[in-house]
Formats: structure tokens, sequence, C-alpha cells
């Protein structure tokens, strides 16, 4: 038996919890959401080390490099999950936010547990993304040590990209690895080991707060309305919208005209119908601020436009 392994918090076994077979279902589902419970009060204490992410992570995304999770199982899929919700949602470049999974994308739909175990395919798989000095890795791994993860991390470092490490043990054995560790103690699972749980909870929670953070730090949002989204299908268009309605304070049919006429723009339209402009001036303006539309909107109120 592998006592590093054992040695975990996150394969601890929690004799406090009754066996669940032996529980009605109503208790069942209890006792895993009070376990559940514990997941926000663990992410609060780690906060600063994510606010320090969030600015790191901007940074690298402001001056033109990538972030790109790295991880495998339950942890590389919800890195997958969050990198494929930044382009429809804040309208970033596909290649902007990336997942890389141990396995290869086929690992998001079916387990390939073997391959989390070699550290050089994490370093070859971000080799092969071109990984370098302009860039920001992000290693997700609950039990802090996979060699998959931490072998991407070692990669990382050694072509100058910056590092941060998330996991669900403390201390974790990547932490060294990393600019930034963030390490969450969740404690043990209700059912030892499974750290699609308690952990995953964890990261999934991690991870929101790194990219949305991230995103308001690049302008991507205006009074907490996503108005950088792509308005594709009809629930998009129909928010899209209620954020210019609400934002520029207008009816329906003067949000409708105004979105319209901004080319199914959120941000040029709420800029057009705030400043009483054309769509051309709205986006010289918005160019002029960095696509931030509360700069845009002040600079105009102070003469910064030309």
């Amino acid at each position: 038996m592998n006592d590093q392994l054992a040695r975990l918090s996150t394969e601890q076994w929690n004799r406090a919890i009754p066996p669940l077979e032996t529980l009605d279902t109503l208790r069942m589902v209890q006792v895993i959401n009070q376990e559940d419970q514990k997941v926000a009060r663990a992410v609060e204490a780690v906060l600063p080390e994510v606010a320090r992410a969030v600015d790191l992570i901007a940074g690298v995304l402001t001056a033109g490099g990538r972030m790109l999770y790295v991880g495998a199982g339950t942890s590389g899929r919800i890195g997958f999950l969050d990198s494929t919700e930044c382009p429809p949602t804040f309208n970033t470049d596909p290649e902007t936010v990336q997942a890389v999974l141990a396995g290869g994308m086929g690992a998001v739909a079916e387990a390939c547990e073997g391959v989390e175990d070699s550290e050089q395919a994490g370093a070859e798989d971000l080799q092969a993304r071109g990984v370098g000095p302009g860039d920001v890795v992000v290693g997700l791994a609950a039990s802090g040590r996979t060699p998959y993860v931490m072998g991407a991390l070692r990669f990382a470092r050694r072509v100058g990209a910056a590092t941060i490490a998330v996991s669900c043990n403390r201390p974790a054995e990547q932490a060294p690895l990393a600019d930034i560790a963030i390490s969450v103690d969740t404690g043990s699972e209700v059912i030892l080991g499974s750290t699609r749980m308690k952990a995953g909870t964890a990261q999934k929670l991690v991870l929101n707060m790194l990219s949305t953070g991230a995103m308001v730090r690049l302008g991507k949002t205006y009074g907490n309305l996503m108005v950088d989204m792509k308005p594709t299908n009809y629930k998009l268009v129909e928010r899209a919208l209620r954020m210019v309605r609400l934002a520029a304070d207008l009816d329906d049919e003067a949000a409708a005209r105004v979105l319209a006429d901004s080319g199914n723009q959120p941000k040029v339209a709420i800029f057009m119908a705030q400043r009483g402009t054309g769509r051309g001036d709205a986006e010289a303006a918005l160019a002029r601020a960095d696509g931030d539309l509360r700069r845009a909107l002040e600079e105009g109120r102070t003469g910064g436009e030309g």
C-alpha cells in the first residue's frame, strides 16, 4: 500500500459518518449535504491565495497570454468545463482559456485513469501546446500529487510560464512547483477517496473565481452583467436584451432597437444608449478603453474621448 497516499486527508475513512447503506434515502442525502456544507468554509480559508491567482491570471491574459488548466480525471474534467464556458460567457477566443487533460479530450467522456501516472506525458502535452513565458498553467489535482500534473508544472516552470497549483490536501506535494498554491483542505469524503465529491466541488468553486475574477479585471462585465457575451441563440438573445434594458434603463422596444443597431453587441449597445452615440463612436471609445465599458463611459464623461 502507498503510505503517502494513505496519509492524505482526502483518503481518510470518516468513521463518524454512518454507513450510507443503512440509512433511509432522506437521511443519506442529509449526511452528504452536511459534508458538502464544509466545502465553502474550506475555500474561504484560501481566498487570499485565490485573489493573488486572479490578479496573476488577469495580468497574463491582458498581455495576450493564455491560461491552461491541466488535470486528470475529475480535476481535468472540471478544468475542461470551466474553459469551455469562457467563450460564450465572456466572448474570449477559445485559445485564451484551455484545458489539457491526461488522455486527451477523449478523457472528458471516458475514464483514462492510467495516463495520470506519467510526469513525462504532462510535460509533453504542454510542449505540444507551445506553452511559454507568456502563459499561466493551473495544475489541478485533488491529491496535490498527481504525476501528470506535476510533470506539467515542472515543464511550465522550466520554460518560464507562471504556475498555479490547486489541490484539496494541505500541504500539497505540488505546492513548491507553483508561484501560487491554492490548497483547500476539504478533508475526508463521504465515500472514502471519492474526490469527485467534496474535492470536486471545491475545485469548481475555485475555478469559478479564477476565471470570473480574471474576466472582471479584463473588463468583461459591467454592473455584474456579462456584457461581452455572444447572443447566439434565443435564450442568449433574450438575456442580451435584458442586460441592455437594465444597464441603459430602456423599455423592451428601445433595447431591441439599439441592440440591433450595435450589431448584437451588448457592450456596444449599452454605450450607444447611455451616451447617445452611433455604433462607430461606441466601438472606438471601447477600443480606447481596451474593451472596458465602465472605463469607456467614465473617460467619455471626463472628456477622454477625442
